[in-house]
């Protein structure tokens, strides 16, 4: 790119989706390309993984480390050797499905190296209120995967801001650990992506923490709604689409049921962002055009403190399961899915940046542009 966009700070936002997250990797290395480095990278469960390693690097080693992390946690020595044989990689849909399906049986039984393990003995068999007795897997592996790829004293210096969402498991209130706030450890990250049963509440302050996506996938509205309100870039980018077909098995129920649960609804979170962007734009109209005396009322003051003409471009990255893909799609950690995933981000944001309209500042009423390559595309 010749210059930086017209916008105080450009966001990356990361929802959850497990083993759907390398197309958020595939994403991110399109940007990095065309020199659109994040100011604030804010993430969900997977999402937060990869914000993590994103704002812990510097910019020159952070699609390698993203790739060292993907790769590690797909590493599968008998399933490498045969997709690497041409003759033995599965073909069309039917093959793959059964090839996903294996590699999702194998994450269940074995987990996933470098990240999670199941428990043995099964928690059943655990004491009372231990952490082994709530979850089926340990995540051990994760803490050490994280300390290897992140630089957390870079991730805490303040360069990049980051925040992860979680929910506190006593209280059962969402919230965000952020750079400007708290620092940052493994815990934080590994809180945001602990999904119950599978994954241990992650104990942080005295406090206990599941993984975000139980309340809000999408770290949408915590970076419109913070303060100070920046004219801001933000790149969304979804692993769920709320959009699919009517189910018509009980596979295809479960398949659905998450993507509706788990797509946080961000149009109808972003539909009404707009409105409330319309009203602060009207109010700041509004309050430009009152006398001094009035102006300077309590009332005027009060309202001014939510009147501003700041501009939010949102563009969304929402990835879009192929037909052979099942309900077990968050769990395939087999290194072929994998790359398939990172290629499909990779390329849709290519796609959408060939959109010269994405990085222009919002010149509408509303103060407020949105844009996703499968409404809005011409390709």
């Amino acid at each position: 790119m010749d210059r930086r966009p017209p916008f105080e700070c450009i966001a990356l936002l990361l929802q959850g989706g497990g083993a759907l997250g390398s197309y958020q990797a595939g994403v991110y290395e399109a940007l990095a390309e065309a020199d659109l480095h994040p100011d604030w990278v804010a993430g969900i469960s997977i999402g937060a993984i990869n914000a993590a390693i994103i704002a812990g690097n510097p910019r020159a080693e952070r699609v390698a480390k993203l790739c060292a992390f993907w790769e590690s946690v797909t590493a599968n020595p008998w399933a490498d050797w045969m997709t690497g044989v041409p003759q033995w990689t599965p073909r069309g849909d039917s093959a793959r499905s059964l090839f996903n399906q294996m590699s999702a049986a194998k994450a269940l039984f074995d987990g996933a190296a470098g990240f999670f393990a199941p428990r043995r003995p099964a928690p059943w068999l655990q004491p009372l209120g231990s952490p082994e007795a709530t979850s089926w897997y340990d995540t051990g592996a994760l803490k050490s995967t994280l300390e290897r790829l992140i630089d957390f004293d870079r991730l805490n210096s303040g360069e990049t801001r980051f925040s992860v969402g979680a929910v506190n498991v006593r209280t059962g209130n969402f919230v965000y650990f952020d750079t400007t706030t708290h620092t940052i450890r493994p815990e934080h990250v590994m809180a945001s992506g602990s999904l119950p049963p599978g994954f241990p509440a992650v104990e942080i302050e005295g406090e206990h923490y599941w993984d975000g996506g139980l309340v809000s996938n999408t770290p949408l509205q915590w970076v419109v709604d913070s303060q100070p309100r920046q004219d801001t870039l933000a790149f969304q980018v979804d692993l769920w689409s709320a959009r699919g077909a009517f189910p018509r098995s009980l596979a295809e129920v479960a398949t659905r049921q998450k993507e509706i649960q788990y797509s946080s609804r961000t149009r109808a979170s972003t539909d009404q962002f707009k409105t409330m962007q319309r009203a602060r734009h009207a109010l700041a109209g509004l309050l430009s055009k009152l006398p001094p005396e009035l102006r300077a009322s309590e009332e005027a003051e009060l309202l001014s403190a939510m009147a501003d003409r700041k501009v939010y471009s949102i563009v969304h990255l929402i990835y879009r399961s192929k037909e052979y893909e099942g309900h077990s799609k968050d769990y395939e950690f087999s290194r072929l899915t994998m790359q398939d995933h990172w290629r499909a981000g990779y390329h849709d944001a290519l796609r959408t940046l060939r959109h010269p309209e994405v990085l222009e500042r919002p010149s509408n009423h509303d103060g407020v542009f949105t844009f996703d390559l499968a409404a809005d595309g011409r390709e």
